[in-house]
């Protein structure tokens, strides 16, 4: 017992961040060999779950976006560690532009949901040009935090530790905002700040829903979630 109340104290701790030190580093290491792992399991902002999906549409640039995020039946072994798959298919005006394979997992310790990395398809014309963004966590690749179990105001963390390939980043600057969508009105939501320490200069922003998960992405909103057969 006083061996497992360390470790959480240790995880939250790893966490905290004042959020007026915008100078302050992300945390980029999550003891994940401490780590039960799971491929399925939620937490308050993040289902992982076979079946579940989340639809988000929008307008990007003038043109009808749509991006739909599924929980997949299917698991990849990435090390030693299994997770479960997530396929994200985003198109533009009907056309699909790009369907990526997610690899989450879930810590059974803290709640927290492991990013291991994902294959990425990109499209044009109706053929596949390239894999931009595709990483695995193997070799000097790293998992990063897709979601804390423990989310606390001003946290900054890796979502992606990929050296030279995908480095993205997440701070949560508020949990307490409210949203309209067509979905529904939701209140309590976190809002988080992505960066990209290779292209420090962008900037995206995202709501979760408490008992959803992502409600909002930059211009795309949340029109329809659920479990699907």
């Amino acid at each position: 017992m006083k061996l497992r109340l360390l470790f959480h104290t240790l995880i939250l701790f790893s966490f905290i961040n004042v959020p007026a030190q915008n100078n302050k580093p992300f945390t980029d290491m999550f003891m994940q060999d401490s780590c039960t792992f799971s491929t399925s399991g939620r937490n308050t902002y993040f289902i992982l779950e076979p079946g579940f999906q989340l639809v988000l549409e929008g307008k990007a640039d003038g043109e009808n976006s749509r991006l739909v995020i599924t929980v997949l039946n299917e698991t990849k072994k990435i090390g030693n560690t299994e997770t479960r798959v997530v396929e994200e298919n985003e198109t533009v005006s009907g056309i699909t532009i790009e369907i990526s394979k997610n690899y989450f997992a879930f810590c059974k310790q803290t709640g927290s949901i492991y990013y291991f990395g994902e294959d990425v398809d990109m499209y044009k014309g109706g053929k596949i040009i390239n894999h931009e963004g595709s990483w695995i966590a193997e070799g000097k690749n790293k998992a990063g935090i897709a979601m804390p179990g423990q989310v606390l105001l001003g946290s900054r963390y890796y979502q992606e530790i990929a050296p030279g390939v995908a480095m993205d980043r997440a701070e949560i600057i508020s949990m307490t905002e409210k949203a309209k969508t067509v979905a529904g009105d939701f209140v309590n939501c976190l809002r988080t700040e992505e960066t990209n320490s290779l292209k420090p200069k962008e900037k995206e922003y995202k709501l979760y829903a408490p008992g959803i998960g992502l409600i909002r992405d930059e211009e795309l909103v949340l029109v329809k979630y659920g479990f699907i057969k």
